[in-house]
């Protein structure tokens, strides 16, 4: 039979690398592949805040399996307008979680939740389970932990859902929004454009544990297409398993950069409720899932700074050029 897979958000950075994914099982075998983004080159261009939206679509593609990624996924972003952010990232889940239900019944609900969820929980525990606590500190974690919570309910009204939690992840094309681009467009400057040998930082001390996107994505799509194992209603944190300092991930780009670089800590990018550990057990997703990664810290650090290099690069070409 044909699988047909939905993926919503395709348009952001995770969603871009799990279309691509699946793309490339969609050679291999039976694969239908339809995406939901905010622009136009996307099958369908909609609301994720429209009920109604969600049953055009279910209707129109009869979905087997559905990669839920869109969501409000910067914590700034959503500190700064909550509203948006719980009825993106909560009310639209449940929305289409009904919808499913109601009009698609078979088909299975992938979810990319967070690792936020567990919050103070990390305080208590240096490696958390799935059956670990959700205490989210921030409101990005709330919204999340609320949709996770949800889906979790509905799984017993019916719901084929699979939760993800996966912690830190980042690749070429993430915004610098987030720590490790962060780190690297600022050093892609300096060294490309000549700024000024500085790099604005926050929190050094805090460990946190980092996988590759592509790593993550593939994780997305085993859940969706597999049909072999019982996974309705699992949840599953995604690790490495190996956490490392911040200070490690700017440590490696300045010497991947060559340079003399100092480093200045700007408050502001410091959040008020910082976790200082984070990790987590994710046995649970490599025994059932038989889901590894793939990519070490030190591949993604440096797909990352060669990333920024080369768009700084471009830019500059650009700028001799005009």
């Amino acid at each position: 039979m044909e699988k047909r897979v939905l993926v919503t958000g395709a348009s952001g950075f995770v969603g871009s690398y799990t279309v691509d994914a699946l793309r490339a099982h969609s050679k291999l075998s039976d694969i239908a592949v339809y995406s939901v983004g905010r622009a136009d080159g996307f099958d369908f261009s909609m609301d994720l805040r429209d009920p109604a939206a969600w049953v055009r679509v279910l209707k129109d593609v009869s979905p087997t399996a559905i990669i839920h990624l869109a969501a409000i996924a910067a914590p700034g972003d959503a500190k700064a307008n909550p509203g948006a952010a719980w009825e993106t990232n909560f009310k639209a889940t449940v929305d289409l979680a009904s919808s499913i239900m109601r009009y698609a019944p078979d088909c299975r609900l992938v979810y990319a939740g967070s690792s936020e969820v567990y919050g103070a929980t990390f305080n208590e525990s240096k490696s958390v389970k799935e059956s670990a606590s959700l205490r989210p500190t921030s409101l990005y974690g709330a919204t999340k932990a609320a949709a996770d919570v949800a889906l979790g309910q509905m799984h017993y009204d019916g719901l084929r859902s699979v939760r993800f939690r996966p912690f830190n992840h980042s690749g070429p094309r993430q915004s610098p929004n987030f720590v490790l681009p962060a780190f690297a467009s600022q050093i892609a400057k300096i060294k490309v454009s000549g700024q000024f040998p500085e790099v604005q930082v926050g929190a050094l001390e805090v460990v946190r544990d980092f996988l590759h996107v592509r790593d993550v994505a593939s994780a997305y799509v085993n859940a969706a297409l597999d049909e072999e194992r019982n996974l309705d209603g699992r949840v599953f944190n995604l690790s490495s398993g190996s956490p490392v300092p911040v200070q490690y991930i700017l440590d490696k780009l300045i010497s991947l950069s060559g340079l003399e670089i100092a480093v200045s800590q700007d408050t502001a990018r410091i959040r008020q409720s910082e976790i200082p550990y984070a990790a987590a057990d994710s046995s649970a997703a490599r025994s059932l899932l038989r889901w590894e990664p793939k990519y070490t810290l030190d591949d993604l650090i440096e797909d990352v700074f060669n990333y920024w290099v080369s768009l700084e690069q471009k830019l500059v070409t650009g700028r001799n050029h005009q």
